[in-house]
């Protein structure tokens, strides 16, 4: 999008932020701000940062209507966040179409987390189409919303209050123009949404970049604790114990974040701690059938007990980003399991204490 600075951009360009997508392109008038379908290499630079990074919170656009190409009082307005990335895959989407786009202020987030957050609804629907005088801007009375924002968006309280009627389009972007062209009709397929193994990984970069924070502090610890002895810091002892440790909790970072996802149709059982926990077992078995790796019964106990569950507790913050399960289901996981995690990795440090302890002679 072609970013310009305007007299309208107010403190969102004037202050720190002025780095990110929040400037709207120079209005139209007092009320309409004009964009394009074109998706620049800055664009698909952001958009990759989006998915490696935390800049996805960063990523706005200004709340407000956009003109795309030479809308007028016919063409169509179509709904969305002022998430960056779901601005942009509906205008790109639009690419050669005369059409307004109504940005939400969603603080950020996207349609469908938005939705079930309400920041996607009603109250803010309703206030945009007065704040922006929609009703002058078009002749028609229909707003085009994305289906997953549906859940925020009680069409027959914004027909009652605006007079415009609330049509629910499809799930994808790129299904947008057959949905116009078709009547504002959803052909076969248009209403379902798909997770496929290309929609996981995707998703899994902000899966892996949380957790290799706290791997980080994983690793210092289990390598100063390993190294430790009655005469000092060995780094043979770090070595022999620490570092195949830390390994393991690379590894169970793998498995929770990226192998977990990946295939997450063909891991037994419905509940993602107890995926995420299946994958960290199998992960510490080729661990150690490929390195053969001696060890203690303390310390056998600890890694068989913690690094699965490290996994498993990986596994199931992916549960945000999927299909597969509502929010009462996550509530019930984490009732069960966040007890377990905590009673696991405080016994596991106990077992690794112990065996420390055995491996000085001090006990």
């Amino acid at each position: 999008m072609k970013i310009r600075p305007s007299a309208r951009q107010g403190s969102c360009c004037g202050s720190a932020q002025e780095k990110t997508a929040c400037c709207p392109s120079e209005p139209v008038s007092n009320n309409v701000f004009r964009t394009d379908a074109v998706l620049t290499l800055k664009d698909r630079y952001a958009h990759f940062r989006c998915r490696v990074g935390a800049y996805r919170a960063k990523y706005m656009v200004k709340p407000g209507l956009y003109a795309l190409g030479n809308p007028g009082k016919e063409s169509d307005v179509f709904v969305t966040a002022n998430y960056g990335l779901s601005f942009d895959k509906l205008r790109s989407a639009l690419s050669n179409t005369d059409a307004w786009i109504l940005v939400l202020d969603t603080k950020g987030i996207n349609v469908w987390c938005a939705a079930g957050k309400g920041t996607f609804g009603t109250e803010e629907l309703v206030k945009k189409i007065f704040s922006t005088q929609l009703f002058s801007v078009v002749s028609h009375r229909r707003l085009i919303l994305p289906q997953l924002g549906a859940p925020g968006v009680a069409a027959h309280e914004v027909k009652r209050q605006t007079g415009f009627r609330v049509i629910y389009g499809p799930v994808r972007a790129t299904d947008l123009k057959g949905f116009v062209k078709a009547g504002y009709k959803a052909a076969a397929g248009m209403r379902q949404v798909g997770f496929s193994l290309i929609d996981r990984l995707v998703l899994t970069p902000m899966e892996i970049r949380p957790a290799l924070k706290g791997f980080s502090i994983f690793a210092l610890i289990v390598l100063a604790l390993s190294g430790l002895t009655p005469s000092g810091i060995s780094f043979s002892e770090a070595s022999s114990w620490g570092l195949p440790l830390a390994v393991l909790g690379f590894l169970s970072i793998i498995a929770g974040a990226f192998i977990t996802p990946a295939l997450l149709p063909w891991v037994p059982f419905r509940s993602f701690a107890l995926k995420g926990w299946l994958t960290g077992i199998v992960m510490v078995l080729v661990f150690d059938w490929f390195t053969g790796w001696p060890a203690s019964l303390y310390l056998d106990i600890a890694r068989y007990l913690f690094f699965p569950l490290a996994s498993s507790y990986i596994a199931l913050q992916f549960t945000g980003s999927t299909v597969y399960t509502g929010l009462s289901g996550v509530q019930k996981e984490l009732r069960y399991s966040i007890p377990v995690y905590i009673g696991g990795t405080v016994f596991s440090f106990v077992l690794l204490s112990v065996f420390k302890i055995k491996t000085m002679g001090l006990l």
